[in-house]
Order: C-alpha cells, then structure tokens, then sequence
C-alpha cells in the first residue's frame, strides 16, 4: 500500500477510534466537579503524533475535537470543542516533537512527562483566563465575568490541574505501552508482510 494512503487511512481509522473510545469510556473524577470526565480519546492521536509527527497530531486533534463536539460530546458546545483543540494539541505538539528528537523508549517517556506537564499547565491558563467568559451569559456584564473568574480560581489548585495530570498521565502511560505494537502492525503493517525465510526454511524441513 502507497505510504500516503496508509497513512491517511490510519488517521482516519485513529480519528474513528477516538470518537468511539471517548463514547465508551467517559466518567468523573472528582464529585466536586463531574463536569471534568476522563477519557481516552487523546491515545490514539497520541499515537498519530509519534507515528507521523506533531502536525499530524494536531490536525487529528481538530478533526476529532469537531466531530467529537458535535456528536457524542454535543452537550459541551463550543467551550468543550475550543478545551479539547487547546488542550490536546498542546500535548501532542510538546510530545510529538520531543519523540522526534529523541526517537527512543527513554524519549519517548520524557516526552510524554514533558506534554503532560505542558497540557496542565495550559489548561490552568485557559481555565482562568477564558473559561470566564464561556459560561457568562452576558459578556458584557463585567462583575458576572469576575465572579465567574473567581469561582473558576478556587478549582484550580484542587481540581483542574489534578484532573489534567490524571487524565493526560494515563493517557500517555496507556499510549506508551502500546504504541510499538500498533504502531508495527498498523502503522507500518507488518501483519501485511511475510516473514522472510520462514516458509522456505519450513519447506525445506519437509
């Protein structure tokens, strides 16, 4: 198969998966806040990002976050779709290229530590300074935007970066632990070639 298709056959088949995964497996952590659910739809473009690079990630990332926000995820409007886009690509974007610099199993962990780190450290700042005015209803009212502003501070600490941390910490320890084996069988499809010598050697032997 052509490398080009393969890999656009991957990343939609990876968009695909994501989508269902994120349907499947979606729950609470903290009973304070059952807003923030944990899900597993950032593994297989975890997964995309070291197989084909950081914009490749990316681009999955805005596919998905769409479709995602449009269908199993609807409920989260817009605010779910902009979180999800600015979230996950500054995970793939630090992991991604960090794996391509250093494309080992070493790398590979600390370029997983280094997104994670990253992500929550972006979702604090997007949660303070532009949660705000997702959910005022009237932007104009400046006194409801810093009351919101504030309610959303007492979060931070206690909810928003454990969540993040949890969330993309699992995620980049579940996609560290398969990446090989997807990314040899489907990536590069292995299962789609021979092993070479094994039947002639078997042939031989009868």
């Amino acid at each position: 198969m052509n490398q080009k298709i393969r890999k656009l056959v991957t990343m939609a088949m990876m968009a695909a998966l994501s989508i269902v995964l994120v349907y499947v497996v979606h729950f609470p952590i903290f009973p304070a806040a059952p807003f923030l659910e944990y899900d597993p739809a950032d593994i297989p473009i975890l997964i995309c990002a070291f197989a084909y690079g950081p914009v490749a990630g990316v681009i999955l990332t805005v596919v998905v976050s769409f479709i995602q926000g449009m269908t199993v995820s609807a409920s989260s409007g817009i605010m779910g779709i902009a979180m999800h886009i600015f979230a996950t690509s500054i995970l793939v974007l630090v992991a991604g290229n960090l794996y391509r610099i250093r494309h080992t199993k070493k790398g590979a962990v600390v370029a997983l530590i280094c997104g994670v780190l990253a992500m929550t450290v972006g979702m604090v700042i997007f949660n303070y300074f532009i949660t705000p005015y997702f959910i005022t209803p009237d932007l104009s009212d400046a006194a409801a935007v810093a009351a919101n502003r504030g309610f959303v501070k007492t979060l931070l600490v206690p909810v928003i970066v454990p969540f993040n941390l949890i969330k993309a910490g699992a995620n980049g320890a579940i996609t560290f632990l398969v990446y090989k084996t997807v990314s040899r069988h489907l990536v590069h499809g292995e299962t789609w070639k021979k092993e070479p010598g094994l039947h002639q050697a078997q042939t031989n032997e009868q």
